[in-house]
């Protein structure tokens, strides 16, 4: 019983090693190459349409839903507590802007963006056309994954900014239809009470997210192996990964940003 299970435990480290290791080279060679090679820019706007526009209205609608819920609760609390609606605006501000805005964008990204990357380069890998792109003499880190990470890098923080502006309307809109809130009120607690460090604050935070979606994205799609079952099975595991490390990594953004007064 014992030897099975060591050994059992022995591949999955050398595993992780292995993948860590390939991980690795594929972010110095992404970097590497976007130092020292020309940007294929025609291939990284089609990205940004696909990544960014085509995840515009889920992001959108998520966002939206997110602030009526924060103003639903917050509005329900403190009337409980203090008979009336109080700082409505100011909570659901400085809970979208600083901390649910970006994780939830970056969230729904990677399972709709991101996992469409993973499936893409996976089809690839299986079909061999990434084989002959070497063949050809063209890397595929400067092709296929560049693009993406440089599309994720730019689109991901402005859906994040329009996240913040429709989850903050969809609160305003439940402050104002269920607790009767005026709009000068509502408006006025977010103007006075936020500042442009709580909204940069979590601006930031998307570019940690974004290259790590992107990345491992791409990871898993370049690695793919085993054929169709081989793409699906890289395709749930690079929205897994992704998914995970938005929540882990928000901690250690959030606490370095504090470190340095961004807060």
């Amino acid at each position: 019983m014992i030897g099975p299970s060591v050994g059992g435990f022995g591949r999955v480290v050398l595993d992780t090693a292995e993948e860590t290791g390939q991980f690795t080279f594929l972010v110095r060679s992404t970097f590497g190459w976007m130092m020292n090679a020309r940007i294929e820019w025609r291939q990284t706007l089609i990205q940004m349409v696909r990544v960014g526009v085509e995840s515009l209205p889920v992001t959108s609608m998520t966002a939206f839903f997110t602030g009526m819920v924060l103003a639903l609760q917050t509005g329900a609390s403190s009337k409980h507590f203090f008979n009336e609606p109080l700082f409505v605006g100011t909570v659901v501000a400085f809970s979208l802007v600083m901390e649910l805005a970006p994780v939830m964008t970056a969230i729904v990204v990677s399972g709709r963006a991101g996992a469409a990357i993973a499936a893409e380069l996976g089809t690839m890998k299986v079909t061999e056309q990434i084989d002959a792109l070497y063949t050809l003499g063209t890397d595929p880190i400067r092709y296929l994954v560049i693009p993406r990470f440089l599309a994720f890098m730019m689109v991901l923080p402005l859906l994040t900014v329009v996240s913040d502006f429709t989850g903050i309307i969809g609160g305003y809109l439940v402050a104002h239809a269920k607790y009767q809130i005026p709009a000068t009120v509502y408006w006025h607690d977010i103007i006075n009470n936020m500042e442009v460090r709580h909204f940069v604050h979590g601006f930031l935070k998307t570019f940690v997210f974004a290259a790590v979606v992107s990345l491992v994205s791409c990871f898993k799609g370049v690695t793919t192996r085993g054929g169709a079952e081989g793409v699906g099975k890289s395709t749930t595991s690079a929205v897994v990964i992704s998914m995970t490390l938005v929540l882990i990594l928000d901690y250690f953004a959030t606490a370095v940003l504090n470190a340095f007064g961004i807060t």
